[in-house]
């Protein structure tokens, strides 16, 4: 298993310290993980609500008897 480390550097002097992880912090952060994934999952399915909407919507300018060139004008 890959152990995890957390580096701070110290830009005033250059110092660099590295521990390991607590499993305090790694539960942390596949939590935070979780969490975007999650939003980013829920993102994806608004992205997809939006594209079928617009796509009903200009099918049914066309139903109306819209060209092509005038729903785009609508946009």
């Amino acid at each position: 298993m890959t152990q995890l480390i957390h580096t701070t550097i110290n830009c005033t002097t250059g110092e660099v310290t590295e521990r390991p992880l607590t499993a305090e912090e790694i539960a942390d952060n596949e939590r935070v993980d979780a969490e975007i994934q999650a939003r980013e999952a829920e993102l994806a399915e608004i992205a997809q609500a939006k594209e079928e909407a617009k796509a009903s919507a200009e099918a049914k300018l066309a139903a109306l008897g819209l060209t092509p060139e005038e729903i785009a004008a609508l946009r």
